[in-house]
């Protein structure tokens, strides 16, 4: 075999293994930040995953992520109340669907 084929080769496996990987470790990461429960770990979630609770718009996710890098990782649930415009209503509505892992 000729080896500038043999090279092309290489490299076109090389660049599927890279885009495999990369696509699967995506997804890794989604299925760990919110597992299949729906519960989302306000630890870990991203902005947008926190984004996906009801009441919790782009703003408030972006704040309690911000609190998150600031103060580092809330002790309980009900930590997130000290996150401004989260209050009492907003943490009924989401407080069967979030954890503090």
């Amino acid at each position: 075999m000729n080896k500038s084929i043999l090279n092309k080769i290489v490299i076109a496996v090389f660049i599927l293994c890279t885009a495999t990987v990369m696509v699967y470790g995506h997804a890794l990461a989604e299925k760990k930040s919110r597992p299949d429960t729906g519960i989302v770990n306000i630890n870990e979630a991203s902005v947008k995953e926190l984004s996906g609770l009801s009441g919790i718009g782009k703003t408030k996710a972006e704040a309690i992520v911000a609190y998150r890098s600031k103060h580092g990782k809330f002790e309980s649930v009900d930590d997130i109340k000290k996150i401004n415009g989260i209050g009492k209503k907003t943490f009924e509505n989401i407080r069967n669907k979030i954890t503090a892992r």
